[in-house]
């Protein structure tokens, strides 16, 4: 039972609500803790196909870290929140199960991060984007300032860093930092739907894509040879020879 995350599984997607409306879904300690729990059992549930990361209501995705919980932080202590931080997010980021993220609203410092470490994000029209912590004398801690580059470049992560300003939806599609934008209503249908295209092709593939491009930007590893790996996984599989008597039989393949 979580205090402040709420989740839903609906064949086989589950949608994962951070719910503290009263605090703008800022993350504290107790959220990103209960988050990480729940990426685990992403992993590990063979229920679960991918998920949804959203925020409860429309006005704030996740608005931030809960600064409450900055005051009194020693040096150490503040190293030891963006290391766990850190690697929350790089449980979603390298999930083998897609996770997209359904941004309302809000979505600044830690918000942001963590939609960025999603492997899509759909926006509604209201969604804001940021990463002003510089407004409060600090910077990104969960890993927003090496995420942002990978998908807007040098020059506009570090304006939008230095400056602390935010943009809307439309840009932020613009820009590359959204795939899909659609209305508030429609933001979790669409979601879904999205999600459903990608479940309608095999995991072993799915996993495949999504190893193989963070390879990229891992330190130390060869993308390519990655790639190689997980090409090779996908012989062995037996979606592969539904997927090629499909193709040469045209009809409509039946994955496992």
């Amino acid at each position: 039972m979580t205090q402040n995350i709420l989740t839903k599984l609906v064949s086989g997607k589950l949608v994962i609500t951070i719910n503290r409306p009263e605090k703008m879904n800022a993350l504290n300690h107790v959220t990103l803790s209960e988050l990480e729990g729940i990426i685990k059992s992403v992993y590990k549930d063979p229920d679960i196909r991918g998920a949804i990361i959203t925020g409860s209501g429309n006005k704030a995705f996740i608005a931030g870290a809960d600064i409450a919980e900055f005051i009194g932080l020693t040096p150490t202590k503040a190293k030891e929140l963006s290391i766990n931080g850190q690697r929350v997010l790089e449980f979603i980021e390298n999930s083998p199960k897609p996770i997209i993220a359904a941004v309302n609203g809000y979505a600044l410092g830690g918000g942001c991060e963590i939609a960025m470490a999603c492997h899509l994000r759909i926006a509604s029209n209201n969604a804001i984007f940021g990463q002003p912590e510089v407004k409060l004398g600090i910077i990104p801690g969960y890993g927003g300032t090496q995420r942002l580059i990978q998908y807007i470049g040098k020059s506009l992560a570090m304006e939008l860093m230095l400056t602390a300003e935010t943009i809307d939806a439309e840009k932020a599609q613009k820009i590359g930092l959204v795939n899909f934008v659609t209305s508030s209503e429609s933001l979790i249908d669409k979601s879904q739907e999205l999600l459903d295209k990608i479940l309608s092709k095999p995991p072993i593939a799915i996993a495949g894509v999504i190893n193989s491009v963070n390879g990229f930007f891992r330190e130390g590893i060869n993308g390519y040879k990655v790639e190689n790996e997980e090409f090779e996984k996908c012989f062995l599989h037996k979606d592969f020879h539904e997927g090629i008597n499909a193709f040469l039989e045209k009809r409509k393949p039946k994955f496992g």
